[in-house]
């Protein structure tokens, strides 16, 4: 983690004009482009930051470290920076000694321009009275405009003061925009708008701001705690004025991919750069790829909505997906749009195609390969809440509003008749039931009888009728002791041998369950690629609740730790800070358990198990679980989130021996 700064205002002010005498700016901002210059060196620019602190600054002075940042770098005088910074309790500096503050970085250094009454940076008036301040303030051949804080996708959006609670949707974003501008796709007012954010990289994020910038710059996935490098990017603009915002794009990605390398952090991390010149074609594939989905939906739904749950199982997804982490609901539409190809013929490569050509350059990390650049909601886990906030942002084509209201409710809405018959692609879904129709009926499969072949291994047979409700199955494992009257959930995983084709799903148990230096823990598989897995576990890290991230690559057979990060804030938002583990950090392993005597009518419920100290190189393996019984289950899952459990078979393993054997 880059290391916190509490400086005061004069020091900061005496730091900055040291750089201006002595810097001719940082080595990343001599940074270059593939991209060919597309104005003037002496064009004008104004990069408008609207930093929403939020606990990222009052926690941890994440937003001081970036102004900082962005002062090591010296600006000519047709580069200007115009700052907004408010929705945080406490500064970690002595300059933004206000609940908000103005100020200005340009080539005579950091001056505060004014003192501005509290206003909430959730609000749309908050954000559109900077833009109009700017415009009317500030002229300048090209603009910029960057939003830094925590973001949650589609549904959830950016900026969530911290005192207010308030945060932006994407009709917020918009209507700031509408306000001060009239939209114009040939000739749009801001050259690039990015977020310094995370998980803003989606459709419906670019279809908002079409009309109002060139050029969109966000990350798919959580952004790691080191942000975007300000000194990179904004030097480079200083260094080269003749830049456009595609070369500007390029260079935030890539400052930004080796300021995660810097820090080890960059793993999991994603950028790209998006053409919004393509929105029309992009937004005319997808909304028939809805339509296509609607219909077959039509005619088959359970099967249809299985098959495309698989779809999306095995595109990437993005912010956590499991109980633990919480569900940010957001798909790779690119990789859904590749997946899908068998499912919707039609659509599917059109799709797949206008993604790739609206995506000009994009960066990631090792566990973040096959990202489009591009991601799109998707309700993974079948929440209300988060469906009826997606529902409402008007840039979410209606194709796929119908779409999941059928996934979810089991029946099709009024509007969707229009949508299928090629009249409807904007506008509300309606009224959303407060009953489901529930067409995955995995009830059925509730403690479905378990057989066992002549190897010993478990196996359940499904018909196409009960696969035609799954979008997956795991398997579970669960430590068992009579004497000790208790059911311990040691996690769920992907290591079956699964044949869709005959429906036959047979265990591939061998004694052993990944363990954190060699104590148990409760795990669960959030991604499953070609060459690796990626696993959570939920933990207290110091006593701080938080999900280890973990990944398996087939190549050395071996887990990695890629960090600790906490779940999804009750607001949607996701956590930016990946803490890297250090010797003598105190682990809690968290598991969920449940008495036996009472398992007939009891919930499985969070405990604590093992508290202990790590070492110099803690480690994740998979260890013999030890002598005694297990239970082993499979889980079904439906494409709408919800789950059905298999009868429990019983491993005994004692003597270096498993047998199997059905329970009594």
């Amino acid at each position: 983690m880059k290391p916190f700064r509490r400086m005061t205002h004069l020091v900061l002010a005496l730091l900055c004009a040291m750089l201006l005498v002595g810097c001719a700016g940082s080595e990343k901002g001599a940074a270059t482009s593939r991209f060919p210059n597309a104005y003037d060196s002496d064009d004008t620019w104004l990069v408008m930051w609207y930093v929403c602190g939020s606990d990222l600054e009052s926690g941890y002075g994440a937003a001081t470290d970036d102004i900082i940042e962005l002062t090591q770098t010296s600006l000519p005088s047709n580069v200007r920076v115009l700052i907004l910074a408010g929705g945080t309790t406490e500064w970690q500096n002595d300059a933004f000694d206000d609940a908000l503050n103005l100020y200005l970085y340009d080539s005579d250094g950091l001056q505060q321009l004014t003192s501005l009454d509290d206003a909430d940076m959730g609000s749309v008036k908050t954000l559109r009275d900077f833009i109009r301040y700017g415009e009317e303030n500030f002229e300048a051949d090209h603009r910029v405009f960057v939003f830094w804080d925590h973001g949650g996708g589609s549904a959830v959006g950016v900026c969530a003061d911290e005192r207010t609670e308030n945060m932006l949707r994407l009709n917020d974003l918009r209507a700031a925009f509408e306000a001060v501008y009239a939209a114009s796709p040939a000739a749009p007012p801001f050259e690039l708008i990015g977020f310094d954010a995370c998980l803003m990289a989606s459709y419906e994020t670019a279809a908002s701001l079409e009309g109002f910038t060139r050029y969109m710059v966000a990350s798919e996935e959580v952004e790691p705690h080191t942000g975007w490098n300000y000194s990179g990017w904004v030097g480079a603009l200083a260094a080269n004025p003749a830049m456009g915002g595609a070369g500007l794009g390029q260079v935030i990605c890539d400052t930004y991919l080796d300021g995660c390398e810097e820090e080890d952090v960059a793993e999991q991390a994603t950028l790209s750069v998006i053409d919004l010149a393509h929105m029309p074609t992009l937004r005319s594939a997808y909304e028939a790829f809805g339509r296509e989905a609607l219909t077959e939906a039509s005619k088959k739904p359970r099967a249809f909505f299985s098959e495309l749950g698989r779809d999306a199982e095995a595109a990437e997804n993005y912010g956590g997906n499991t109980r633990d982490q919480g569900y940010a609901n957001m798909v790779d539409l690119g990789g859904l749009a590749e997946e899908a190809k068998d499912n919707l013929p039609n659509t599917a490569a059109a799709l797949a195609q206008a993604v790739d050509d609206a995506v000009i350059y994009k960066v990631h990390g090792n566990y973040r390969r096959r990202g489009s650049g591009i991601s799109a909601y998707y309700s993974y886990d079948g929440d209300d809440e988060g469906f009826a906030l997606y529902a409402e942002q008007d840039a979410a084509p209606l194709a796929q509003k119908c779409l999941l209201y059928y996934l979810i409710y089991g029946e099709m809405p009024e509007v969707a008749e229009s949508v299928l018959n090629g009249a409807g692609t904007t506008g509300g879904i309606g009224v959303i039931p407060s009953v489901r129709r529930d067409v995955f009926d995995v009830a059925q499969l509730e403690d479905l009888p378990v057989d066992i072949d002549k190897d010993g291994n478990a196996f359940v047979t499904l018909d196409e009728s009960a696969t035609d409700l799954l979008s997956a199955i795991h398997c579970n494992l669960i430590y068992m002791s009579v004497e000790d009257d208790i059911m311990l959930f040691l996690g769920s995983d992907s290591n079956i041998d699964a044949d869709w084709e005959t429906g036959v799903f047979k265990d591939n148990f061998d004694g052993t369950w990944p363990m954190l230096d060699g104590h148990p823990v409760y795990i669960e598989i959030t991604a499953e690629e070609d060459d690796y897995n990626l696993y959570s576990i939920p933990i207290k890290l110091n006593g701080e609740l938080c999900n280890l991230q973990v990944s398996y690559t087939y190549a050395d057979g071996a887990y990695h730790i890629l960090g600790a990060r906490r779940g999804l804030e009750a607001n949607g938002m996701s956590s930016r800070r990946l803490i890297r583990l250090k010797a003598g950090d105190e682990i809690t392993t968290i598991h969920y358990a449940m008495t036996i005597s009472d398992g007939h009518d009891d919930e499985f419920k969070p405990v604590e198990v093992d508290t202990f100290r790590i070492g110099r190189n803690p480690q994740v393996k998979d260890e013999e679980v030890g002598d005694g019984s297990y239970g082993y289950a499979f889980e079904f899952l439906t494409p709408n989130g919800e789950s059905a459990l298999s009868d429990l078979v019983m491993f005994e393993i004692a003597d270096d021996g498993i047998v199997t054997s059905l329970m009594e």
